[in-house]
């Protein structure tokens, strides 16, 4: 026991995991107390046990590449099971339930992937949220989906939902935030789309437990949909997957230009200015030299948080490769004072790069990065061209001018570049 890898976890990690796996030990025991379980109880229970290990088996395959291109927190399809359990069985059952879809789901698909700690936890997470989906339908409609007063079921399901996800993603988070340096909102609660995915997969969970109560042969039609599901979903991530820098988690050269070429199509119905700024990192090399490639790494990903921190939602943010980054800024506002938006915004970018501390462990102690500058050329649309090719040329032309007047300036391009007669531009 004492080689168990989750001793080796953070004190501010172990002991929340362990109390929530305890907490959920605790009240299934303490509701297994006086219950009395029918045949009907039992039956419908092994065949929602059946049921979902026999998706995991359709499925696990699907299962197993979701879970490599997904990062932070993670939604899969078990629910669908584990929900309709939960509103469908006595607590304690829906319980068990949940232990064998979770338990063969991770033995299917996870184990090489996440150690048995994690998955003792997203179970005991899961059981939780379970037992409170029980207690809800409990407390408005007194009684599991098939005792469930008629009028109150609709509204008891609905927050049996409310319940199931809250706590689940609730704790799964708080586990990930504890033991995530530099966590964020969607590292940490999931992306919009994974919410979203929960959302759908509990709603077919309650929809398996009304068809339960119908007729449970019924259930097999629930199989094909929900593969089709899974499939379009995984389709999607990996869409995403192909268009993301993997370091910094912008969109990569090829998925930028292609939504830039679109965004600037929509802008030709507008009269409203656009603008293209090329922001690259000075003497970048020397970051890599003096303290890695993984440092280097860390440097980068600050730099694209900043940039992301310095611009709206609808503005396009992207990694072109080494050092350097492009963004396209969506309508900038009067088109008389665009040159001098653009300009405060790329002097924005400029004095938040140069403000930046990045702060890192190392196998030698606590390392923290300072003293970064950019350079930043700019170009506005349309004065200085209507395509993203031109206003590329034109930015990267400022770009140089910026690198040649000292670096960490700000630089406005007027005119396309001359042809290159020199060295290509250090960093």
């Amino acid at each position: 026991m004492r080689s168990w890898p989750v001793w080796g976890l953070p004190t501010r990690v172990l002991w929340p995991v362990l109390l929530v796996e305890m907490c959920a030990v605790g009240l299934v025991a303490s509701q297994v107390v006086g219950l009395t379980l029918t045949r009907d109880h039992l039956v419908s229970a092994a065949m929602l046990a059946v049921l979902g290990a026999l998706h995991t088996e359709v499925s696990f395959g699907l299962e197993r590449v979701r879970r490599r291109i997904v990062d932070g927190n993670y939604v899969d399809l078990a629910s669908v099971w584990t929900f309709s359990a939960a509103i469908l069985l006595p607590a304690p059952l829906a319980a068990a339930v949940a232990v064998v879809v979770v338990g063969h789901l991770w033995f299917r698909a996870w184990r090489r992937q996440t150690p048995l700690f994690k998955f003792s936890f997203n179970l005991a997470a899961v059981v939780l949220a379970c037992l409170a989906a029980s207690a809800v339908m409990a407390a408005v409609a007194g009684g599991p989906v098939p005792a469930a007063d008629g009028d109150a079921r609709l509204v008891a399901i609905v927050l049996a939902v409310l319940a199931y996800t809250t706590v689940n993603s609730c704790l799964v988070a708080g586990a990930i935030a504890l033991a995530t340096a530099r966590p964020d909102p969607t590292t940490v609660f999931a992306s919009w789309n994974e919410n979203l995915l929960e959302l759908a997969t509990l709603c077919l969970g309650a929809i398996v437990a009304l068809t339960f109560v119908v007729n449970p042969l019924l259930l097999v039609l629930v199989l094909p949909p929900l593969l089709v599901l899974q499939r379009s979903v995984l389709v999607s991530q990996l869409e995403e997957k192909a268009s993301t820098d993997g370091k910094t988690g912008l969109l990569n050269a090829a998925a930028w230009h292609t939504q830039a070429e679109r965004e600037l199509r929509r802008a030709e119905r507008r009269a409203a200015p656009r603008a293209v700024l090329v922001v690259d990192l000075d003497h970048f090399k020397h970051v890599n030299d003096r303290h890695g490639h993984l440092a280097g790494d860390e440097v980068l990903a600050a730099v694209a948080d900043a940039l992301r921190a310095e611009v709206r939602d609808r503005d396009l943010v992207g990694r072109f490769g080494g050092e350097e980054f492009v963004v396209l800024l969506g309508t900038l506002g009067d088109p008389q004072d665009g040159a001098a938006e653009l300009t405060a915004v790329a002097e924005r970018i400029r004095g938040r790069i140069a403000a930046l501390r990045v702060e890192m462990p190392t196998a030698d102690g606590p390392l923290t990065v300072a003293g970064l500058s950019a350079s930043v050329g700019a170009a506005l649309y349309p004065d200085h061209g209507r395509d993203v090719r031109t206003l590329l040329q034109v930015a990267d032309t400022a770009l140089y001018a910026a690198k040649r007047a000292g670096r960490n300036v700000v630089r406005m391009g007027m005119h396309l570049p001359a042809p290159a007669t020199g060295s290509p531009r250090a960093g």
